[in-house]
């Protein structure tokens, strides 16, 4: 694999999140996706359903999305380089913050981009 430029090098915070294939819609160990009840509530008046409806189909141990067998997110398009999210205009808020004023951690470390990169090339056959 080629190196990874240093982190000073990256691209400013969200300019490569327009381009990105979605890294970070990929659940790796460690890695928690928080859903808040004003996030389950938005997502409630997207699908034009309940809360409760929301949590019963796309809500895991009360606070994170289901995801598919790859560990990406329920809502993440397959076979499309970038704009996957199918709910982007209501996104949870960490979502929508990430990545939180900093760099983008998928660039910035190798080992991270060597783990999500074959799931992500892999969903875009």
């Amino acid at each position: 694999m080629v190196g990874l430029p240093q982190k000073t090098e990256v691209a400013s915070v969200r300019a490569y999140c327009n381009f990105c294939p979605g890294f970070c819609c990929y659940r790796l160990p460690g890695s928690v996706l928080f859903v808040t009840a004003t996030d389950i509530n938005r997502l409630a008046r997207h699908f034009e359903v309940s809360d409760g409806e929301v949590r019963k189909r796309f809500i895991e141990k009360r606070n994170t999305f289901k995801v598919k067998d790859d560990g990406s997110c329920i809502f993440l398009h397959d076979g499309k380089l970038r704009k996957r999210c199918s709910i982007h205009m209501a996104r949870p808020q960490q979502c929508q913050d990430f990545p939180y004023d900093e760099p983008c951690p998928y660039l910035g470390r190798e080992d991270l981009l060597e783990t999500i990169f074959p799931k992500v090339e892999k969903s875009l056959c």
